[in-house]
């Protein structure tokens, strides 16, 4: 690529101020306690959490995956992200009262106070086995491969860069050095994106497509379409079949989005519930905008850039090279550095939090706060060498993208089940949840090899015309089939245990507040965004 030296100089400045961004916020007159560094103190403002949010989930790979699925599939690669809207409601309304209600530190906590230790064993294991090898190590290989691409980069030598300047500041300083410096990568990633998508529009335009009719000429039959029935070519043909997104996306996007440390220990972290509520609720207004400037342009590019893009997971680079003046490529370099190094941090942190708390501190519950921190820090920097390595091993898969939605096809049902049954269901037992987690990752697991090519040598289940999506949701029918089941023939919870933990009637999701009204009412919040969802999928689809 042609790289000029002010470019440089952006990628450079971007670094050096990033990194003394999260260092100095890690510096405080008061002592860096235990909840300081996990949880940011607890006084994280909604603005801030939903910003986090954002910016933890938006990875290199999405950044690149999506222009890829834009050029191939077009806008129907949207319902990745406007379906994680609707999951970041069920964490608004459902989910966070309680999260907050029982002042949990960890996603595995919760379970415990629900069920027992049991649960919270082999949620932590859960957790962790996704941070490490989904968000850090696949993460640090797409960006890797993306910097060769870039800038000529060793693929080694940019992991380990990356990753040490990263666990620089996310050791120092914890969450709250990590989110800080995850709001300012939010902005750097939108403003990136958004002039990339600009500049597309523009060089559509000076083809001679004016009008919304002549670019679906110049595209793919339906490119502009989101939802597709399951006789369609992209149906059949991709798994995307618009019911196999409403049913097999919720599961992923509830494990992911409600039940997953990495992310949602940005909420663990809020000064109120209704921070909490909103912070999850403007993180669901965020994720509208990434089919519009991360997939759009990559549909864009099957117009421009046709003849020069022979691989889609080019789209992006071509995209950059040709579009982008000298400058504004440093941006967007600076841009995808963001994405990574926010997802890496975010999972960093989440890893030392469920060792430390989750393991550790059952272990020795007197452990101090010093000793807690000290923990945290040595097992971020054990989950980052690990995570490099892992990460070297990137080249054995075929398409990233669709290996890491496949992985977490794997540990979504079990999760999804316990946790969502968990606060409805008064019945569910810990035996059930128990099982049900266990049998449910075990299987899940090995679905996932049967049909993982690189090492079955064939993708068995999709074959057999069952998509990641819809096994995901079939996976999802049989934990809930265990749970039911293992409830009715196991001892019952104890009452104040269910008070504590569960709804005492559905209805109660709506309750109103006490002098909230308008704006102020959380239920109206979620309802302009549940209505603004649907509104674009009614334009769109």
């Amino acid at each position: 690529m042609k790289i000029g030296i002010i470019d440089i100089i952006v990628i450079l400045v971007y670094l050096v101020g990033i990194v003394t961004v999260g260092l100095l916020s890690a510096r405080s007159k008061e002592k860096m306690t235990g909840e300081g560094y996990f949880l940011a103190g607890r006084g994280l403002k909604w603005g801030s959490i939903g910003a986090a949010l954002f910016a933890s989930n938006i990875s290199t790979i999405h950044l690149t995956g999506l222009a890829a699925e834009g050029y191939r599939v077009g806008l129907v690669a949207g319902n990745w992200e406007w379906m994680a809207t609707f999951t970041l409601l069920l964490l608004a309304m459902i989910f966070a009262p309680f999260y907050i209600k029982t002042k949990i530190s960890t996603l595995p906590e919760f379970l415990e106070k629900r069920y027992d230790a049991r649960s919270r064993t082999i949620l932590a294991i859960i957790a962790i086995m996704g941070a490490l090898f989904i968000h850090i190590g696949i993460s640090l290989y797409a960006g890797a491969i993306v910097f060769e691409k870039f800038f000529g980069l060793n693929i080694y030598v940019s992991i380990i860069g990356i990753s040490v300047i990263t666990a620089i500041y996310t050791v120092a300083g914890g969450l709250k050095a990590v989110v800080i410096t995850e709001n300012i990568q939010t902005v750097i990633l939108l403003l990136g994106s958004i002039i990339l998508t600009v500049l597309a529009i523009m060089a559509v335009q000076d083809t001679g497509i004016e009008t919304i009719e002549q670019l679906k000429a110049a595209l793919k039959p339906d490119q502009l379409k989101m939802l597709h029935s399951g006789d369609s070519e992209i149906g059949k043909s991709e798994g995307m079949a618009w019911y196999m997104f409403f049913l097999g996306y919720p599961i992923l996007g509830i494990w992911y989005w409600c039940t997953d440390q990495t992310i949602v220990q940005r909420v663990l972290g809020a000064k109120s519930l209704e921070d909490a509520q909103k912070g999850a609720l403007f993180a669901g207004v965020l994720k509208f905008l990434p089919a519009f400037i991360l997939i759009l342009p990559g549909t864009l590019a099957y117009v421009l850039f046709q003849k020069d893009i022979g691989d889609p997971n080019q789209t992006l680079p071509v995209l950059i090279n040709e579009l982008l003046p000298i400058g504004l490529k440093g941006i967007f370099a600076a841009a995808l550095l963001a994405a990574l190094m926010s997802t890496i941090a975010a999972a960093l942190n989440s890893c030392s939090s469920l060792f430390a708390l989750d393991v550790v501190k059952r272990i020795n519950p007197n452990l101090s706060d010093k000793d807690q921190v000290n923990i945290g820090r040595y097992t971020a920097v054990v989950v980052m060498i690990i995570a490099i390595l892992w990460s070297t091993q990137g080249d054995k898969f075929g398409s990233i993208f669709e290996a890491i939605n496949n992985m977490a096809s794997a540990l979504a049902p079990p999760v999804a089940t316990v946790f969502l049954l968990g606060v409805f269901y008064k019945k569910g037992t810990k035996d059930a949840a128990f099982y049900t987690l266990l049998i449910g990752l075990v299987l899940g697991i090995i679905l996932f090899l049967i049909d993982f090519k690189p090492i079955s040598g064939a993708s068995y289940i999709t074959d057999m015309g069952i998509p990641f999506l819809m096994r995901t949701w079939w996976m999802f029918c049989i934990c809930c089939m265990l749970y039911f089941i293992i409830s009715t023939i196991t001892p019952k919870s104890a009452p104040e245990v269910i008070a504590k933990t569960t709804f005492a009637r559905p209805g109660d999701i709506f309750k109103r507040k006490e002098g909230k009204t308008g704006l102020q009412d959380i239920r109206v919040l979620a309802g302009l965004l549940f209505a603004a969802l649907v509104m674009l999928y009614c334009v769109f689809g």
